[in-house]
Formats: C-alpha cells, sequence, structure tokens
C-alpha cells in the first residue's frame, strides 16, 4: 500500500501511469480557478433584479453614469470561486508551518471560544467603567501573569504588535533619557537582533550601529563593549537571538549598558523559548515586547489584531503609556489620563500609544492558554519546543550545513544555510520552492543575514515527533535529490496550482486592476 502524505503531497502508484493534461486545467480535487471577471459576464447579472426606475439625481451630477463593469455571477458561482481558492491557501490547521523567527503555534480551539463569550465579545471600547469590570479584571489578570513570568514591575497591555511593542519600549527609554536631561543619540543593534529592531530605533529619530556576531553566533561583547559611550542610548537585542540561540552574556552586557548609562531593550519575539524557564528581569533587560502571537498562541498577524504588551523595568515603570489598569476602593478604573505629579502611577508617562485599551480578543485568548497550562505547563511549553528544534536540526545536521551546530545545542529554532548546495548552482529559494511539491510551507529563508543563504526552522512545542519525522524526511529527500540532479529543481515547484512566479516584480510591480485582454 503506498504511503500518502497528508498534508497535501501529490502521489501515484508506482506503475499505473499518469495524465500529464486535462482538458479542463484540473488536477483531481485541485481545480484551476480564473478570475471572477473571467468567470463572470460584465453585460449579465447573476440574479433576476427589477428594472430600476428613472428618478431624480440628487448627487448634483456626482453619480458614476458609465457602468462599473463587475461581473455578473449566480451566488453558487461565487461561493464555489472563493471555496476553490480557500483550499489552496495553507494553514497551520493543514500541517506544520516551520516559518523560523515567526512562531507559527497552534491556536487551541478553547481560546477561541472563550473570546467569544458575551461581555468579551460584544463589549464596545466608550461603555461606561463601571458595565466593564470584569474585562478589567481579565486585563489587570493577564498583565500581572506577564509581570511574574517576566520579573519585570510594570506592563503596558495597549500596543498592538511585537513593532508596536519596540516603539513603546523606545519612546520609554526617549521619555526617561530626556527627563535626565540626556541627549543621547544612538542605538546600537546586534547583527542577530530581528529586523524590526534597527527601524524602530531609526524612526524613533536614532542613529543606528550595527554590532557584529561572533562564530559562534553571539553578539560580539569586546566589540559592543568597545562602543559603549556617553552618546549611547540603548542596545536593542534579541535573546533568544534570530540565529535560534541564547545570548549567554545578556547579564553582563545589561550591567556594562546601565554603567555607561543607557538602557537594554530586549526584543521579546521568541520569548516561548524560554517561559517559564528564564525572567528577563533577572537579567537586567529594561524593557521587553511580548507577542501574544508568539508565546501565548493568539492568532497570528497577517494585518488582523495583534498584541504586543511591553513590560517594563523599575527604571522605566514611571515612563510607561496611558492606559493602564489600576484597583481602587470602588473597584478597578482604566486610567487614561496624566496622574498628577506627585503620584508613583506613571507620573512622566510619555502618553498613549492606541486609542483605547489594546486588543480584548487576544487577551482573553491569551489568558485562555495560561490557563489552561498553568504555571508548569508554560515551562513545558519552552521545554517541548527547545526539544523539538533541536531534534530538527540533530537530525538534518549531517545533510544541511548547519553554521552554528557546533556551539551547543539551539533553543527554539535551527538554522541552516545552502553552502552545501554550492556546487550544484542551486540555492534555498530553489529549496523552499522543492518544498512546496512535498506538501509543506517553506521555512523562513535569507534571515538572519549573518549565515548566506540561510533556512530558518521554527517547529515549536505544537508539533508531534510523527509529523517532526514527516518534515525532516522530505528535507533530507530533497537534499539528496537536489545533489543527484540539481536540474531538476531549477523550476520547482511542479506540482502547485501555479509554477514558480516572479516574486519581486509582484511586490515591486503589483496588478491591482483587471483589463479585459479583448
Amino acid at each position: 500500500m503506498t504511503a500518502m502524505n497528508n498534508v497535501g503531497r501529490v502521489t501515484r502508484i508506482e506503475g499505473a501511469g499518469s495524465v500529464a493534461e486535462t482538458w479542463t486545467g484540473n488536477r483531481a480535487l485541485m481545480l484551476e480557478e480564473p478570475l471572477l471577471f473571467e468567470r463572470g459576464a460584465l453585460d449579465r447579472c447573476g440574479v433576476d433584479l427589477p428594472t430600476v426606475p428613472v428618478v431624480q439625481d440628487r448627487l448634483a451630477g456626482l453619480g458614476r453614469a458609465d457602468p462599473i463593469g463587475l461581473p455578473g455571477l449566480s451566488e453558487p458561482e461565487a461561493v464555489r470561486h472563493y471555496t476553490r481558492l480557500s483550499r489552496q491557501n495553507y494553514a497551520i490547521d493543514l500541517g506544520i508551518f516551520p516559518l523560523g523567527s515567526c512562531t507559527m503555534k497552534h491556536n487551541p480551539r478553547l481560546n477561541e471560544k472563550m473570546a467569544r463569550l458575551p461581555g468579551f465579545s460584544d463589549i464596545h471600547p466608550l461603555q461606561p467603567q463601571a458595565t466593564v469590570q470584569g474585562a478589567l479584571q481579565l486585563i489587570d489578570t493577564l498583565a500581572t501573569w506577564l509581570k511574574t513570568l517576566t520579573g519585570m514591575p510594570e506592563v503596558a497591555m495597549s500596543p498592538k504588535a511585537g513593532a508596536h511593542g519596540e516603539l513603546c519600549g523606545m519612546l520609554a527609554i526617549r521619555a526617561a533619557l530626556e527627563a535626565r536631561g540626556d541627549a543621547r543619540k544612538v542605538v546600537l543593534v546586534p547583527e542577530s537582533a530581528h529586523g524590526t529592531n534597527p527601524a524602530t530605533a531609526a524612526f524613533c529619530g536614532y542613529a543606528v550601529e550595527n554590532i557584529p556576531a561572533n562564530a559562534r553566533g553571539r553578539v560580539d561583547v569586546a566589540a559592543l563593549l568597545a562602543r559603549l559611550g556617553p552618546d549611547v542610548a540603548a542596545v536593542m537585542i534579541t535573546n533568544p537571538n534570530t540565529c535560534g540561540l541564547f545570548e549567554p552574556d545578556l547579564v553582563e552586557i545589561c550591567a556594562a549598558v546601565h554603567a555607561a548609562g543607557g538602557f537594554v531593550y530586549c526584543d521579546g519575539a521568541n520569548f516561548n523559548a524560554i517561559v517559564g524557564r528564564v525572567r528577563p528581569g533577572d537579567l537586567g533587560v529594561d524593557a521587553m515586547h511580548i507577542n501574544l502571537h508568539k508565546t501565548f498562541s493568539t492568532p497570528h498577524g497577517g494585518g488582523g489584531p495583534g498584541s504586543g504588551p511591553v513590560v517594563f523595568s523599575a527604571a522605566l515603570a514611571p515612563f510607561a503609556p496611558l492606559p493602564f489598569v489600576r484597583k481602587t476602593r470602588d473597584g478597578l478604573e482604566l486610567v487614561e489620563e496624566m496622574q498628577a505629579r506627585d503620584s508613583r502611577d506613571h507620573d512622566q508617562s510619555f502618553g498613549r500609544m492606541v486609542a483605547f485599551h489594546g486588543q480584548m480578543g487576544m487577551f482573553v485568548r491569551a489568558l485562555a492558554y495560561m490557563m489552561s497550562h498553568g504555571a508548569d505547563g508554560l515551562r513545558q511549553v519552552a521545554e517541548d519546543a527547545v526539544l523539538n528544534a533541536n531534534y530538527i536540526l540533530a537530525s538534518l545536521k549531517d545533510v544541511y550545513t548547519a553554521p552554528f551546530a557546533a556551539s551547543g545545542p539551539c533553543m527554539h529554532e535551527a538554522l541552516f544555510s545552502d553552502d552545501f548546495l554550492h556546487d550544484t548552482g542551486l540555492t534555498t529559494l530553489d529549496l523552499a520552492k522543492a518544498m512546496i511539491d512535498e506538501g509543506f510551507h517553506p521555512m523562513t529563508m535569507y534571515f538572519p543575514l549573518v549565515v548566506h543563504g540561510a533556512m530558518l526552522v521554527e517547529p515549536t512545542e505544537t508539533e508531534s515527533k510523527a509529523s517532526l519525522d514527516q518534515l525532516i524526511g522530505a528535507m533530507r529527500s530533497i537534499a539528496e535529490r537536489m545533489l543527484a540532479d540539481p536540474d531538476a529543481y531549477r523550476s520547482s515547484p511542479h506540482l502547485a496550482p501555479r509554477r514558480r512566479l516572479d516574486e519581486t516584480a509582484a511586490a515591486r510591480k503589483p496588478v491591482l486592476s483587471y483589463k479585459d485582454a479583448a
């Protein structure tokens, strides 16, 4: 019996033959789907509508006189079109999403059910605070957990994404420096940091200087210490870093930065690897954002609602943004205005990040995840994520180039390069396209930049050994076949609904309107 890949790999029984082309263009249940404009006619309607009577124009001639040019389709035609397109999507509910640096973990349905409970899903941000005490209690409880897990005394809940959280942390650092009359203008960013870090620092008006990585994939501490001085406002560091490695010298780095009068911002996007195991506050970090979608399973990005709370050290707590939840004798209060200067609550706040309190639905999902796991379960999340990544690294390092495998275990993600393909003329892009034919979403490519042709694989803790073995088997097979027959992989994918696309042109010169070729 032929083994079948359960994430969409096209297979055939040996000796049964195959059909290269079909009259429809369909390939079994992989349906060829034209555009709506190509499927529906512009001169007809998909439903029967009465003739529109002539009425007086009340738009003073501003109305559109020429036809809109929308295709006419019936309801079944429209529904089938979008259903067919949806079947061509890859999703975490179909198979493993090995994107390194992104932590694409399963979103438990329990969390979704909790977020849809009346009282959470239907509240309005302008309701009187007396009517949303339960929601404020949830925000306060989640904030307490985040402070406990990070060892930090203050948290801003309102930032709506990781990069938004970075901006929040850096604005607090800038406010702290301005409060003491310190006009520092430089932010140091290691090569192994997330790509948004230098962009955020530049957006805040700082000059960004790069700190190199050492041969072990960590921050070159000597280079960093040599650059510290009275002009350095902060160091933005990612830990675990984007090479998938823990920064063992972070305590020393933080102490040196503080001694030089600066602050340490930690990118917490990889907190999933250390949650319940390491508290960033104990390492000396001053500010860190936490991507709730990367560590606490709220849905991941894609332009939808995100959430990036920021925790602060005691030195930055007075400068944290509004609003924040405060307990009073009458219940909980969402403080939305600056407090009196004799108050210890955000008395030097730099202001607001958002109009209201943040993403309520994401808060509900994150707290549901925390409560269902408990403290011991969250610790196991980190342990299993690290175990899975090291299993992948150990299983592939004899075939793929693993530049830092000799420097000890990785954390949450395994980093490979395409150096093993050097003699074939193939690249990371060719390998990623071949993974599509195997039914897998490719890993993160060409990032971090410290490794040539980088391939960053993050399995997360939510993948079973069986699913990891399937990914490992496919990656091994692809590498071996590419080395044996390079020419067969210069045009991959061969089995996808579309062949290799010009992704650069699609990003830089998108065609956003339809023009009839006739």
